[in-house]
């Protein structure tokens, strides 16, 4: 298959030794195993170039693993596990994560379940391969002379039953496939689809609650933006939000456990009017990005300013790890944005370590911002040590969470 041989090479380079975490092994007594760095932390610092920080790292190496809320599984661990299923959490809760996410969206019913989009059933399931394929809003179309093949499936046009009969694979699908199967076993980007064929277990929004708080795990749900009209079939938008609290006080969950997120500044206004148990520790995840005139260098920028958020009562937010950054030569130091929420007492959580892939050609999307220091794998740790040390974040999410949890145990980050 395209790319085969180079995502072979860092699986078997970067994260040799973790087969028995795959989805398939034997994950009954998981709950009560020790964690686990496994090989990858120590792999990027044997990287790094000789400095101080390389020397702080290396010294750490007979440390014992400990859970640690710094680090968050960014939708369990999907650098090498389907994303939001019950084996990827797992595994990010052996290698010390202490927050875990679902993303939340809903079903025809108007069931919650974690996916990380309404509509993104055809390249994180097997629904193209089902019965459930007559479903979908876009059949699959195969790739022709006319264009790529095509494919769209919403958890909104299937219920709580039929959800339930999926099984995860890997976030991907082959554009230029002219076979379902083909379509299915695509590649997205540099990723591996090299455990899709035995897929991964899905979860509702319900069964992450208790799977998280069996893992000794905390909770940062995030209410997906819905691909249909609201009100769906007289839900609201309301209603949503208010259901993703419901949930957990429904489990017992104490609010200072939980950390719930949107992109939609109107739900978090929400939580803390309604809710000011969980809107309080409410995320807000800024995507100013996709604004026009927006430059995290330049304040006058920011809309709202840091200090109306704070008015807002927001105390959380959450930007792309490049937003908080810049270069002064060749040290990476805190933007106008991230010095602007400090200044406004918001704390900062960063996102996402390791969805970049290898870090060649400046490192891609996430490090924008400094990526003419960026030519190495090793330069995840650069890039995590100047986010707690110089912006002072208050956690990472990471597609790799054992990479975080070394770290923040070597520093001493509870």
């Amino acid at each position: 298959m395209k790319n085969r041989s180079r995502m072979l090479a860092l699986l078997t380079t970067a994260l040799l030794g973790v087969a028995a975490l795959a989805p398939g092994a034997n994950v009954v007594a998981q709950e009560t195993e020790s964690l686990s760095y496994g090989p990858r932390p120590l792999y990027l610092i044997d990287r790094m170039a000789d400095s101080e920080l390389k020397d702080e790292l290396m010294a750490c190496r007979g440390q014992t693993p400990e859970r640690t809320d710094f680090t968050i599984g960014h939708r369990g661990a999907p650098l090498m596990f389907p994303e939001h299923t019950t084996q990827g959490n797992r595994a990010a809760a052996r290698m010390g994560a202490g927050i875990l996410e679902c993303d939340v969206t809903f079903t025809e019913d108007h069931e919650l379940v974690c996916r990380h989009a309404q509509n993104d059933l055809h390249t994180t399931t097997d629904i193209l391969a089902s019965d459930l394929a007559e479903t979908c809003q876009t059949p699959f179309t195969p790739a022709s002379e006319n264009g790529p093949a095509t494919a769209e499936c919403l958890s909104s046009d299937i219920t709580l039953a039929e959800f339930r009969t999926l099984t995860g694979k890997m976030d991907a699908a082959d554009t230029e496939a002219t076979t379902v199967e083909g379509y299915m076993d695509g590649t997205a980007d540099w990723r591996t689809d090299l455990y899709a064929t035995e897929g991964g277990t899905l979860m509702t929004h319900a069964e992450s609650i208790e799977l998280f708080r069996s893992l000794g795990a905390k909770f940062t749900p995030e209410l997906k933006s819905p691909a249909v009209e609201m009100p769906h079939n007289g839900f609201s938008q309301a209603d949503y939000a208010q259901k993703l609290v419901d949930e957990y006080k429904a489990a017992g969950v104490p609010a200072s456990d939980v950390w719930p997120q949107s992109f939609n500044l109107e739900d978090v206004r929400y939580w803390i009017e309604n809710e000011p148990a969980f809107g309080e520790q409410a995320v807000y995840l800024d995507d100013s990005y996709n604004r026009d005139g927006f430059d995290p260098m330049d304040s006058a920028t920011f809309e709202p300013s840091m200090q109306e958020l704070a008015d807002m009562g927001v105390n959380y937010i959450a930007p792309p790890m490049w937003m908080l950054v810049t270069t002064d030569g060749e040290e990476i130091v805190p933007s106008p944005y991230a010095k602007a929420a400090t200044e406004a007492g918001i704390e900062i959580v960063a996102w996402t370590l390791e969805r970049s892939g290898p870090l060649v050609d400046g490192g891609g999307w996430y490090f924008q911002t400094v990526e003419e220091t960026i030519d190495t794998d090793a330069d995840y740790y650069r890039m995590l040590d100047a986010l707690h040390r110089k912006v002072g974040i208050a956690g990472m999410f990471s597609d790799w969470p054992a990479t975080v949890t070394y770290y923040a145990n070597c520093v001493g980050i509870d």
